[in-house]
């Protein structure tokens, strides 16, 4: 299913980086606050005592989030590719393995399966993406069908675990990308909701998760909407101003 694309007026998008910039990387353990993630991204003010690895995650999220937002402009479909390149602009200057998949095995603390071989991962994050497209195109008749799927393959992603690191980070940018692409607004997880989504990841509680994506969307939603009406109102009182031609100066 094709959703009609939505506005993203600039300031809305501004607004959308800051918060998941702060949100995805705090969900991780940095500790760098809301307002110091203003500052850093839109005011390029480095607060004090800042821990160097900790900025990088920040400020990694502006290059990442820019690149789905061009990808989706061009109408690029989702691919592994775009997912190495998604991960090499979370993560540069923070692995030497940027934009790879894992060469080792990786581990989730207290989790209780075994993420994917590195063997394994390539073939099924091949089929990860032809399967997410193909059930977002071919299978989902509505809204809810989108949310439940993009749910369902970020817990597939999660047990995967392709990258040495980043992963979830990766993720998160991931099911933007497709709610994006199908019309629906971005899904930003926050801090304070960080135990319950990692218990509906542990779970793997597809419904409940769905759910909770449905929630976030929907509050997402009309914050969006709040940001184009204020680009109507700029709009509106550009409008009312009188052109040259109109103006009777002169004459």
């Amino acid at each position: 299913m094709k959703g009609k694309s939505i506005p993203l007026p600039d300031e809305y998008l501004q607004d959308v980086l800051i918060r998941l910039a702060h949100h995805s990387s705090a969900i991780e353990g940095n500790t760098i606050s809301l307002p110091d993630t203003v500052s850093i991204i839109l005011h390029n003010t480095i607060p004090g005592k800042t821990d160097l690895r900790e900025l990088y995650e920040i400020t990694n999220h502006k290059e990442a989030f820019q690149y789905v937002i061009d990808q989706i402009i061009n109408q690029k479909p989702l691919s592994t590719e775009i997912i190495k390149g998604i991960h090499e602009r979370l993560t540069d200057r923070l692995l030497s393995d940027k934009g790879k998949f894992k060469m080792h095995d990786n581990f989730i603390i207290g989790a209780d399966f075994r993420p994917a071989s590195p063997h394994e991962t390539p073939l099924l994050m091949e089929q990860w993406v032809e399967n997410l497209n193909y059930q977002l195109d071919q299978v989902a008749k509505n809204e809810n069908d989108i949310m439940r799927i993009v749910g369902d393959f970020h817990i597939q992603l999660e047990r995967i675990h392709p990258f040495s690191d980043g992963n979830g980070r990766t993720g998160r940018m991931l099911m933007i990308y497709s709610l994006l692409e199908r019309g629906l607004p971005p899904l930003i997880i926050r801090s304070e909701h960080r135990a319950e989504y990692f218990q509906l990841l542990a779970l793997q509680n597809i419904a409940s998760f769905a759910l909770f994506i449905e929630k976030l969307l929907k509050e997402e939603s009309r914050r969006h909407q709040g940001f184009i009406q204020m680009e109507d109102k700029k709009i509106t009182v550009y409008d009312d101003k009188p052109s040259t031609e109109d103006s009777d100066v002169g004459q």
